[in-house]
């Protein structure tokens, strides 16, 4: 199969075809996506070694796993998500881990000396995260899922988030609308909580503000079972313990559901739970976790859309809204 055969089936010019496989932006959506179309229908793969040599391009991206993305079920959806959208993009990942914070760079260094990758995606991201004013300073492309919430300016790089603020206020609303005038929340005190975990305890407590609600809250220390069932506890053993509790994340309101249950409460019932993620943990439960769901596809492919921006183009923040998914756990409107 050669790229003649593919311009032939799409009907365009070769230089189009190479064109969609080197540059896809100089290319208009309607004819990249007949050409891909095409490409794919053929089975069409080219030739990794001359086109690297042709657009001296590695026709890589690079990853970082870190220590914690192998305890988070969602990040693991997410890198299948995003090693799906690279290589529908006509290229592959590259996997690779590095030390935490300035220490890691030097891995970040050696990738781009050796030429082995294009760009990097960056994840796992944390408040001041050195990678990012790296990479911009060096002019390296790469786009970040999840902001670093820098105290002065604005972030280095394109991004791509979810609305975790807007998303915990939607739960309060809705909570209270069912009912519920004691609604706590649970967070995590980490370094790995990053500014993600404030931003979602900030919108549990804005919108309580808003409805003129009581702000029970407790943190875990650790983003963990044991930690959510030592912080539930604390805010059941009040002389007014909350009908609801809003999690962080799904494991926290995994570890919360236990803590509820222990006591010989009903989740669902006399204390209402949701946690955030939409993991494999929100279907594993009894009658299931109301959660947050995260657009993992969509974020996925808008990351390496991003990578693909035109040179020179404006860095783009995109927020993405997060999706309510109703199970047994807190029955909103079921």
């Amino acid at each position: 199969m050669t790229l003649r055969q593919v311009a032939a089936h799409a009907g365009v010019s070769h230089q189009t075809v190479s064109n969609v496989l080197n540059a896809p932006e100089r290319v208009d959506p309607a004819t990249r996506s007949r050409v891909r179309e095409a490409i794919e229908a053929l089975g069409y793969r080219p030739n990794r070694t001359a086109r690297s040599l042709a657009t001296r391009q590695a026709g890589l991206i690079g990853y970082c796993l870190s220590r914690h993305s192998g305890h988070s079920l969602y990040m693991d959806a997410f890198l299948h998500a995003l090693t799906a959208a690279v290589e529908a993009s006509g290229r592959h990942l590259l996997l690779f881990t590095a030390p935490e914070g300035e220490a890691g760079l030097a891995t970040y260094a050696d990738l781009v000396a050796q030429q082995a990758v294009d760009a990097f995606v960056l994840s796992d991201t944390v408040g001041e995260d050195p990678r990012h004013a790296w990479l911009a300073g060096r002019g390296i492309r790469f786009a970040s899922f999840g902001r670093t919430w820098p105290r002065h300016g604005r972030q280095a790089g394109s991004w791509v988030d979810v609305d975790g603020h807007a998303a915990c206020a939607e739960l309060v609303t809705r909570l209270h609308h069912a009912g519920h005038d004691r609604i706590g929340f649970i967070g995590w005190d980490s370094p790995d909580a990053g500014g993600a975990g404030s931003d979602r305890r900030d919108g549990w407590r804005s919108r309580c503000r808003d409805l003129g609600l009581p702000e029970p809250e407790a943190r875990a220390d650790s983003d963990s079972l044991e930690g959510a069932a030592r912080a539930a506890a604390e805010l059941l053993d009040d002389r007014e313990p909350p009908t609801a509790i809003v999690a962080a994340t799904d494991l926290l309101a995994v570890g919360v559901l236990g803590e509820v249950r222990r006591r010989g409460s009903r989740p669902g019932h006399d204390v209402w739970v949701t946690g955030f993620d939409d993991s494999l943990l929100a279907t594993s439960v009894e009658n299931g976790l109301t959660t947050v769901r995260q657009p993992t596809a969509e974020i996925a492919t808008t990351l390496v859309g991003l990578l693909d921006a035109e040179p020179g183009a404006a860095e783009a923040g995109v927020l993405l809204p997060g999706q309510i998914v109703v199970r047994g756990s807190a029955p909103l409107g079921l």
